[in-house]
């Protein structure tokens, strides 16, 4: 089959969708910011591939110590006010009607030890893969300490 005409109705709506998705991207300003981002790529690459197969092993571990997902996500700020949804392993039970608050809930066994090895942390170099966070850089910080 061909491919039909680009029309200028079609062109149109495929540049929103471009001018789009550029929006979302983070700008680098300058050679630092490049730097540092170049700097997470390359260690957030390097230690996803190492740490793969104990990321696998956790969660496995947590879907058969109790029912729920093995990710959390916890909404946070970073660079410029922008939102993200920080990952974490689950490290606390899972209250299925949320009748518990976050930080009522209590630790399961196996999160008491990811808590204390910051093993519960690992997911979080997704958010730096996608720009999201930085390793140099502190964390995300939550919109209720900035409200």
């Amino acid at each position: 089959m061909f491919n039909a005409p680009v029309t200028s109705q079609r062109y149109g709506c495929l540049m929103r969708s471009l001018l789009q998705q550029l929006s979302r991207r983070r700008v680098y300003d300058s050679t630092p910011d490049q730097m540092r981002r170049l700097i997470d790529l390359v260690v957030a690459g390097a230690l996803l591939t190492l740490t793969a197969p104990l990321m696998l092993v956790v969660g496995l571990a947590i879907r058969l110590e109790s029912a729920g997902p093995i990710l959390v996500r916890e909404s946070c700020i970073g660079l410029r006010g922008r939102r993200f949804q920080m990952l974490k392993f689950r490290t606390v039970r899972y209250d299925l009607d949320r009748s518990v608050p976050l930080w009522g809930r209590r630790p399961t066994p196996l999160g008491e030890i990811l808590r204390f090895t910051r093993i519960e942390a690992l997911p979080q170099l997704i958010n730096v893969l996608r720009g999201e966070m930085s390793i140099v850089d502190p964390d995300g910080r939550s919109p209720s300490f900035l409200d």
